[in-house]
């Protein structure tokens, strides 16, 4: 079985999706309906913006998933048994399995980023990535501490994402140093993405999900909320909206769809930060881009 993969926030880079503009002629009436749809030149900025350009959330989300859905819905190479995305990736997973439109799914993450953006310069969070730890004892840890702090993105084994309040996170860090972190690093995000402070751009977001015609997918789609293969549509729907506030379940995502057979992986978008961590969560699958 083959697993067609989406990376979230963070695969950015300049010069993203013009590759293939130049190459798929099919794409570039895409290109042209994305900026419309989000009422400016989204395009310009992948192309031609700089790395500073692509910062900020309410472009870096749209970016991302433009770049990877038009690449899956116009390679000849995209042919998946399942699909599965990192945080905004799933999104676009979505999109690539017809359970929602490309318009659909673009509007949606402009209102989950703009959403977020919102959210993030109404609270003071932050988050950090906490590396050579056991999964427990982040979790244990994150119990402890007064205030808003949780797991927020199970990357791979020895790498877990914790987010929430800047003093919530600086005490847990601390504490996880003591702990025998061998780093806990906090990271250079504008906001505690994946954690209660999240709130807001949750209840923003389900307006646009209510509104939204969501299909049966063409093929199963791991959601990060559950780790677990969803094909009905409400379901669907509701593990999108939960995943805003709650943990991105990767690695238990991808351990899933090993058990369920899959043993090749790709790629599907900007960046190769999906591969690097499927390699660490199981060296014995195939992984690639498309």
């Amino acid at each position: 079985m083959k697993a067609y993969i989406f990376p979230g926030q963070g695969s950015q880079k300049p010069g993203m999706g013009q590759e293939i503009f130049n190459e798929i002629s099919e794409s570039r009436d895409l290109f042209k309906k994305a900026n419309e749809i989000l009422n400016f030149n989204i395009t310009e900025l992948m192309f031609e913006g700089s790395s500073e350009d692509l910062l900020q959330t309410k472009v870096t989300q749209p970016a991302i998933f433009i770049h990877s859905v038009i690449l899956a819905l116009t390679s000849n190479k995209f042919k998946p048994d399942v699909c599965a995305g990192h945080s905004l990736g799933e999104f676009s997973a979505l999109v690539a399995s017809k359970s929602i439109s490309f318009e659909d799914g673009l509007k949606l993450v402009s209102i989950r980023a703009n959403a977020m953006q919102k959210a993030c310069q109404e609270t003071n969070g932050t988050m950090a990535a906490i590396l050579g730890l056991e999964d427990n004892i982040v979790e244990s840890v994150c119990n402890e501490i007064e205030g808003v702090v949780n797991p927020a993105n199970y990357n791979c084994p020895g790498q877990l994402v914790i987010s929430g309040e800047v003093n919530a996170v600086d005490k847990a860090c601390e504490l996880l140093k003591v702990r025998g972190a061998r780093r806990a690093l906090v990271l250079p995000v504008s906001g505690a993405f994946h954690s209660d402070l999240m709130s807001s751009a949750a209840d923003e977001l389900k307006k646009g999900i209510e509104k939204t015609e969501f299909k049966t997918p063409n093929f199963p789609v791991y959601q990060n909320f559950t780790a677990s293969a969803v094909t009905n549509p409400s379901i669907i729907k509701s593990n999108l909206l939960s995943q805003l506030t709650g943990a991105v379940l990767w690695t238990q995502s991808v351990n899933k769809m090993v058990n369920d057979g899959v043993k090749e992986f790709y790629e599907v978008g900007p960046g190769n930060i999906l591969q690097g961590l499927i390699k660490k969560i199981d060296n014995q699958v195939l992984v690639d881009k498309i």
